[in-house]
C-alpha cells in the first residue's frame, strides 16, 4: 500500500498525479476504519483528501503556511505529517487532538476550534512573512458555512485591500454543520449552477485582445465593455471587485484539475481565491447520503453505518428542545434563535412544528444576540439557544445591546462545562464568570432534567430583563418528569441532604460528585450538608447569611473556571457584608486550559 510508505510530506513529492488518487481512496479506508472505533469528524475529513494531498504534494509545509479554519477538517493533513499512528488515540485523553493542535507538529501553525478565524490569521502570516523579507506561501482553506462569518468577511476585505501574496481556497461543499443560509451561500450557489463561464470569460477577453489601441478613448470603451460582459457571465466577480484573482469553480476531487489550478494561484502575485467544490463524507455512502449527522459522529459499524450510542435517559438536549416545544404551544412570544446550530442544539422538531418561529443566521453569533434583544424590544420572548464555547464570540453583544438595555433575552447555554474529547476550544467553563459579572442578567443550572424543564419555565416566564439557563452535554439522570410545569423563584437554592460536619455549594452535574462524597465521609463518621445552589446569579443570600451564622465550613463545587465563578461570587457576597470569619474553599477548574478526553 502506498499509504504504509508516507512518513511525511516529502513522501508525496515523488509521486504521480495516477498514485495520488490511488492513496487518496487508501486515506479514505483509512479514516473509515480508525474513526468508527474512535469517533470523530468524518464528513468534513473524507471530502478535503485529494485537497489536502495537493497542497502537501505542490507546496512545502511547514515553511508553506496551511491554516485550516475550524481544524476539525485536518485529519488528513494530520496523517501526511507523521502522525497516522497515533489515529487509535483520536479524541482520547494524552492522544491525537481531534482539531489542529500546535503542541503536536510543526506542520500545526494554527490553531482554532471555532470557524472564521482563518483568514484573519492567514493575513497576519503574509504581513510578517513580507515584514521579515521571506516569500514562503500562506494558504487559508475555509468552508463556505465559515465564510458567511463576520470576522472572515471583514478579513476577506481587508486581505483585498492590502493585496497581500496569499491563497483562499474555498471548500464549498454547500455544509457547515448543518445545512448553509444567507445571501452568500446562495450567491455561492449561483455559481457553482454555472459551468460555462470560465469560457466565456477566455472568449471575451480574446476577443478583446484583438481590438487595436486606437488611442485611449477605444481602449477605455473595451476596458468598459469588458467589464459590463464580465459581470453577465463571470459569477466571480464579487471576489473579484473584492481584490482577488478568483479561479473556480473546480472539482475539489479531480487531482489533475487540483494541481493546475495551484500552480496557476502560486504564480499570482497577490490574493487569489481558489473555489472548489467537494462533497462532504465523499467515499462512504452513509456520510454521503447525511452529512450533517456524519459531521461529528460517534463510534459506527462500518458496514452497516449503524452509530454505537448507549442506551439512556435523554439528553440535556433534548429535553431542552421537547420543553421549547411545550412552552411554545402555549406562548406564542417564544421564537428560537440559533447560530448554525439546530440539530446541535436540539432544535430540529421545534423547527418542523413551528417553521416560522425558528430563525437559524448562519455562523453569527454576534449578530443573532442583537437581533435577538431587537425582537425582546418588540415584544416577542427569543430564545437564544448557543454552545457555551461559541457564546464567547457574542460578548459584547450580551454587554452593550442585552442588559445594558435589559432586555427579555432567553439564553439557553448548551454544552456548559466539560464536552470531553472536543477539548479546550469546545469546554464550556468561562460563561459563568463572563456572564455573571453584567448587571441585570440572571444565570441558573439545574440538577437534572426535571429542573431543566422548570428553569425554562422560570426563564420564559421572567419578563424583568435577560436570564440564562446554563445545562451540560451528558444524559439526563433518569428522574420522574412533573406533569405541569412550575417555575421555581429566582434566587431560591436548595437544600438535598443535610449534615453539620461542612456545606457542599454543588451546581448542575456537580451536585451527583457531591452527593458521591457525602456517602463516602458518611462511613468517617462525617455528615456533609449538600446544597443545589442551582442560581448562580443571584445568590440565596439569606441561605449564605444563616450558613454565617452556623459558622459552618464552606465548599463549593463547580465545573468552571475558579477565577470568576460560583466560588468567586460566594467570597464576594462574604466580604461585601464584612463576614470574615467564613472557612470557604473552592474546587474548580484551575487557570489552565484544559485538554481533551473523556469527563
Amino acid at each position: 500500500m502506498l499509504l504504509e510508505q508516507i512518513r511525511g510530506p516529502e513522501s508525496l513529492k515523488g509521486l504521480s498525479p495516477g498514485q495520488l488518487e490511488t492513496l487518496a481512496e487508501e486515506i479514505r479506508g483509512f479514516l473509515i476504519e480508525k474513526l468508527s472505533a474512535t469517533g470523530g469528524h468524518l464528513a468534513p475529513n473524507l471530502g478535503v483528501v485529494e485537497l489536502t494531498l495537493v497542497m502537501h504534494y505542490l507546496f512545502n509545509s511547514p515553511r508553506d503556511k496551511f491554516i485550516f479554519d475550524v481544524g476539525h477538517q485536518a485529519y488528513v493533513h494530520k496523517m501526511l505529517t507523521g502522525r497516522m499512528d497515533r489515529f487509535d488515540t483520536l479524541r482520547q485523553y494524552k492522544g491525537l487532538c481531534g482539531f489542529v493542535k500546535r503542541a503536536e507538529s510543526e506542520h500545526d501553525v494554527w490553531e482554532a476550534g471555532h470557524s472564521s478565524t482563518s483568514l484573519s490569521a492567514a493575513m497576519g502570516m503574509a504581513l510578517a512573512r513580507d515584514l521579515k523579507g521571506d516569500d514562503n506561501k500562506v494558504v487559508a482553506v475555509i468552508g463556505d458555512g465559515a465564510l458567511t462569518g463576520g470576522m472572515a468577511l471583514e478579513a476577506l476585505n481587508h486581505i483585498g485591500h492590502e493585496k497581500k501574496k496569499l491563497i483562499v481556497v474555498l471548500n464549498d461543499n454547500e455544509m457547515s454543520i448543518a445545512p448553509n443560509v444567507g445571501a452568500l451561500h446562495n450567491y455561492l450557489g449561483k455559481i457553482r449552477s454555472d459551468r460555462h463561464y470560465i469560457k466565456a470569460k477566455d472568449e471575451l477577453q480574446h476577443l478583446l485582445n484583438k481590438i487595436p489601441a486606437i488611442g485611449g478613448k477605444l481602449a477605455k470603451t473595451a476596458e468598459r465593455v469588458k467589464d459590463s460582459v464580465k459581470y453577465m457571465v463571470v459569477p466571480g466577480m464579487w471576489f473579484e471587485e473584492l481584490g482577488y484573482t478568483y479561479f473556480g469553480p473546480v472539482d475539489g476531487h479531480d487531482i489533475g484539475k487540483l494541481i493546475e489550478t495551484f500552480n496557476q494561484a502560486a504564480s499570482v502575485d497577490g490574493p487569489v481565491l481558489v473555489h472548489i467544490l467537494t462533497l462532504k463524507g465523499k467515499g462512504y455512502s452513509p456520510a454521503e447520503a447525511d452529512s450533517h449527522k456524519w459531521h461529528g459522529i460517534t463510534p459506527y459499524k462500518i458496514e452497516s453505518g449503524q452509530v454505537l450510542k448507549a442506551v439512556g435517559p435523554p439528553m440535556y438536549t433534548e429535553v431542552f428542545g421537547n420543553t421549547l416545544i411545550e412552552l411554545a404551544e402555549k406562548d406564542e412570544r417564544i421564537v428560537a434563535v440559533t447560530p448554525a446550530m439546530p440539530g446541535g442544539s436540539g432544535l430540529l422538531k421545534f423547527a418542523e412544528r413551528f417553521p416560522d418561529r425558528m430563525i437559524d443566521v448562519g455562523i453569527a453569533e454576534q449578530h443573532a444576540a442583537t437581533m435577538c434583544a431587537a425582537l425582546a424590544m418588540e415584544g416577542l420572548k427569543p430564545v437564544f439557544a448557543v454552545y457555551s464555547t461559541f457564546l464567547q464570540r457574542a460578548y459584547d453583544q450580551v454587554v452593550h445591546d442585552i442588559c445594558r438595555q435589559n432586555v427579555n433575552v432567553v439564553f439557553a447555554i448548551d454544552r456548559a462545562g466539560f464536552v470531553g474529547p472536543d477539548g479546550e476550544t469546545h469546554h464550556g467553563v468561562y460563561d459563568i464568570a463572563f456572564l455573571r459579572h453584567v448587571p441585570n442578567m440572571v444565570l441558573m443550572m439545574p440538577k437534572d432534567e426535571n429542573e431543566l424543564r422548570r428553569m425554562m419555565k422560570t426563564a420564559v416566564d421572567y419578563d424583568k430583563g435577560p436570564i440564562a439557563v446554563r445545562y451540560p452535554r451528558v444524559n439526563g439522570l433518569g428522574v420522574d418528569i412533573d406533569a405541569e410545569l412550575q417555575p421555581i423563584p429566582i434566587g431560591e437554592w436548595e437544600t438535598v441532604q443535610t449534615g453539620d460536619t461542612a456545606a457542599l455549594l454543588a451546581v448542575g452535574p456537580m451536585l451527583q460528585v457531591a452527593a458521591e462524597a457525602g456517602e463516602l465521609l458518611k462511613r468517617e463518621g462525617l455528615s456533609l450538608r449538600i446544597v443545589n445552589a442551582r442560581f448562580i446569579k443571584p445568590l440565596d443570600e439569606n441561605m449564605l447569611l444563616r450558613l454565617a451564622d452556623e459558622r459552618i465550613p464552606l465548599v463549593v463545587l463547580e465545573e468552571g473556571a475558579q477565577l470568576g465563578g460560583l466560588g468567586s461570587a460566594v467570597l464576594e457576597f462574604y466580604s461585601l457584608h464584612g463576614i470574615h470569619h467564613m472557612d470557604v474553599r473552592i474546587v474548580g477548574i484551575p487557570d489552565a486550559f484544559i485538554e481533551h478526553g473523556s469527563i
